[in-house]
This record gives C-alpha cells, structure tokens and sequence, in this order.
C-alpha cells in the first residue's frame, strides 16, 4: 500500500489533529516502515501454527461468584450520615 498525501489528509481528519509539512513527511515514511514491516511478516509460512491470543498457554481461572460480605452492610452504613433501606441517603443532584 502506497502512502500519499490524500490518504495523510484523511488520517489527519479522522485524528482531528493538523501536521505540519515536516510531520507529514515523517509520518508518510513512518507508515511506509510499518506497512513494509508487516509485509515481511505476511511472508512467513504460518501453515499449522495454531492462533492464540496471548504468549503463554494459560487461560484464566474464574471462581463461583458469590456474597460473602453481607453481614457487613450494617457495620458500612454505621458510617454513613445518613442511611435509609440499607442504602445510603445522598443529596439530589438532578432537578
């Protein structure tokens, strides 16, 4: 993919960002590197080579998701200034 200053132009309005003439430039043969860069890599033979989103072959362990701190809602809304149904009271901020 060739990097031309229309397609600069349009980077720059989705980013709502303004390069100068010299940012533009560096950015022109900053995305010149990447791209040429994957390139390299779409040469490599992946062929067998199962996908996998993270490094290490770990996936993650979730627990049973349960009350356990429910005898404390007494102790927490002790602290409150004002507490009403086991909720705190707080002031109105929308009319």
């Amino acid at each position: 993919m060739e990097i031309t200053d229309e397609l600069i132009g349009y980077l720059q309005q989705l980013g709502r960002i303004r390069l100068t003439d010299e940012e533009q430039e560096k950015t022109k043969k900053d995305l010149g590197s990447i791209l040429g860069y994957i390139d390299k890599l779409n040469e490599l033979d992946t062929e067998g080579v199962e996908p996998m989103s993270h490094a290490f072959g770990r996936t993650n362990v979730f627990r049973e998701d349960v009350v356990s701190n429910d005898a404390m809602v007494d102790d927490v809304l002790s602290n409150a200034p004002e507490a009403k149904d086991g909720y705190f009271v707080v002031p109105r901020t929308v009319e």
